[in-house]
């Protein structure tokens, strides 16, 4: 089984380029849901995390306030880590699971696994291809802003992440976000079919 990585710096245009593959045939697997699913109290994350980080991370209902355990982590690495932790193994075995059932169902599937901290993790090595998307830092800067963010938290999401001129350096294919959806969707496409190629290539040498 052989499945593709999709990441990018936050507010990089990777959920955009995640859509346009999916509407060309690709199984997309969304890392970040899972990751939330593991604040939810029927998680058994939610009860590690609460204890990690005091019930002041909770809001009225007794959910985790997602803002205000972001406020918390993004600016202090040491917490950030610590929650990555408690997290990532969870979301990589259940990205596992479901990357199986979809090649179960067809071997030469593209698999592509939307998430956002892949070389952060340390699991680059895990896929078979990983495409990073990117733009202009102050692009990132606007579109966290426009979702309601300050500048300066804006600044420390990007900060807590590898610097985007890494991530382009170690991938394997690289989607310029910067420009227009037409200008993106042209990039995605031409990259799709490369992973076609890969996928059907991988499903041949398994069956041989």
């Amino acid at each position: 089984m052989s499945y593709f990585g999709l990441t990018g710096g936050v507010a990089s245009g990777k959920s955009t380029a995640a859509r346009m593959f999916e509407e060309l045939g690709a199984h997309v697997i969304d890392a970040d849901r899972i990751g939330h699913e593991c604040h939810s109290p029927s998680s058994p994350a939610y009860s590690e995390i609460v204890q990690r980080f005091g019930r002041e991370i909770l809001d009225a209902t007794g959910e985790i306030n997602r803002k205000r355990l972001g406020a918390l982590v993004f600016s202090d690495p040491e917490k950030l880590h610590a929650l990555n932790a408690i997290v990532h193994p969870r979301i990589i075995a259940r990205v596992e699971e479901l990357a199986k059932q979809f090649s179960s169902r067809n071997p030469a599937a593209v698999i592509l696994v939307d998430a956002a901290l892949i070389f952060e993790a340390g699991i680059g090595g895990r896929f078979e291809k990983v495409i990073v998307t990117w733009c202009r830092p102050e692009q990132q800067i606007e579109r966290l802003m426009h979702k309601g963010l300050t500048r300066e938290q804006a600044q420390s999401r990007i900060a807590a992440q590898i610097p985007v001129e890494e991530k382009r350096r170690r991938a394997d294919f690289v989607i310029d976000s910067s420009g227009s959806l037409e200008n993106t969707r042209a990039q995605v496409e031409a990259i799709y079919a490369k992973l076609q190629r890969v996928a059907q290539a991988e499903a041949r040498k398994s069956s041989a």
